[in-house]
């Protein structure tokens, strides 16, 4: 076991240094010892969580490196000796390991999958120097027949972000993918999943009997994503001025077997949200209630992460959770909403949706009662304008037939041929 500067036991694998910096080390199943240094102990120990996973699968993991992920690369590096005859597996563990460290851990989790599944049985083992366009091009075209457009769309951009990195680095002198694009379209914006009013109206009346129903009724209110839900905790809310804010998400990692805190999704993301009166009730009931319900013992976790606007380690207490399953006194999973979401459909006889199409609804049913796009940007978090007016500003049956009636109201109809008559 290491230890701190202050004594505290760190866990197998992790010290800190004279120079105030973390090592994390450990021996793969080979005994090859493998080390690296970090200056936050949460780095460190996702690194070493990381390597001991990929070591325990036979994944191929990126070598040991010291330097700084901005390095320059060339043909007397010494940590590459022979840059011309690198293959892309080579850079690809290079970059995902040392360039990659700023994206959240599940845009590295999709990068490591699509390469794994779609980009490395192709290209893996060729010269990163000899990959052409067409090399590129024929991976996106294998996937056309079996995957939907937006999964093609990651590996395009996975594979346009590694070899822009390798270019940026010398690696490669031209960017391999110059002049391919995606072929496939992806699915239609309008095809988001929300619900109507009548089906909001049914579904929440359904909700009421489930244990979950506040959790739910929460969303629709306030537009959370589901990690932002599950990770809310009773400092984040003002009683006095009626705000909730997002500063940390709470997911369950299926490869690790625990729970991680990190930081909102992106910088925008970090937000204060007033609360309508409903939203503002149901914090209030569960308020009322907490020191009532079951709790685990493994509440008294507290677990550290690293804030992405401060750069500082910050921790969430698991007993300040407002949200807690009734039955084991823990966060309930990720999936687990979805699960029993699929079952409140089933009852309710609505078609099936999953958590996020209660965050669909909440911005669907803003831009129905007038709310601007850019307040409703800044509602749920958006870092884009653009994102919010793609991906939630639907234009319902319903509102078409208003804006119609509003048109007519303004002294303005339609003759049956079609032409416009001002009415006098």
């Amino acid at each position: 076991m290491g230890k701190n500067l202050r004594g505290k036991e760190l866990g197998r694998g992790l010290l800190q240094k004279k120079d105030g910096r973390y090592l994390a080390r450990f021996s793969s199943k080979s005994g090859k010892r493998i080390e690296k240094t970090f200056s936050t102990v949460v780095e460190a120990r996702n690194w070493l969580d990381d390597r001991r996973y990929e070591d325990k699968h036979e994944i191929i993991a990126a070598p040991p490196f010291e330097e700084t992920a901005d390095m320059i690369l060339n043909d007397e590096d010494p940590l590459f000796p022979s840059v011309s005859g690198m293959t892309v597996d080579e850079w690809f563990n290079f970059w995902i390991e040392n360039i990659c460290g700023h994206l959240a851990w599940n845009t590295r989790r999709n990068y490591r999958e699509r390469y794994k599944q779609n980009i490395q049985p192709l290209i893996g083992g060729m010269r990163i120097r000899d990959v052409k366009p067409m090399h590129c091009r024929k991976i996106l075209l294998d996937m056309e027949a079996d995957y939907k457009g937006s999964t093609i769309k990651q590996t395009y951009i996975a594979m346009g972000t590694m070899f822009k990195a390798a270019k940026m680095n010398d690696v490669i002198t031209k960017h391999p993918m110059d002049g391919v694009t995606c072929t496939k379209p992806i699915g239609s914006k309008s095809n988001i999943h929300y619900l109507t009013e009548e089906e909001q109206k049914i579904f929440l009346e359904t909700a009421k009997r489930s244990h979950n129903y506040r959790q739910y009724a929460l969303i629709l209110e306030t537009g959370l994503r589901t990690g932002e839900m599950i990770g809310l905790t009773w400092d984040a809310i003002d009683w006095e001025k009626h705000t909730l804010t997002v500063n940390k998400t709470l997911e369950y990692r299926y490869t690790r077997k625990r729970w991680v805190a990190g930081p909102p999704k992106t910088p925008s993301s970090y937000r204060t949200i007033p609360l309508t009166n409903r939203a503002y009730s149901i914090l209030k009931e569960v308020y009322e209630e907490r020191t009532v319900r079951k709790q685990s013992e493994n509440l008294s976790m507290t677990l550290e992460y690293m804030d992405r606007m401060s750069g500082e380690l910050k921790t969430l207490a698991m007993k300040d959770l407002v949200f807690i399953n009734y039955r084991l006194g823990m966060p309930a999973k990720n999936s687990s909403y979805d699960t029993h979401l699929y079952k409140l459909c089933d009852e309710a006889g609505i078609e099936r949706f999953c958590m996020h199409a209660l965050r669909h609804t909440y911005a669907t049913r803003a831009i129905e009662r007038g709310v601007q796009p850019k307040i409703l940007q800044e509602l749920l978090g958006h870092s884009s304008i653009q994102t919010t007016m793609d991906r939630y500003v639907h234009v319902t049956d319903e509102s078409k037939f208003q804006a119609v009636r509003i048109f007519e109201g303004n002294g303005v109809r339609y003759q049956e041929n079609g032409s416009l008559v001002k009415m006098v």
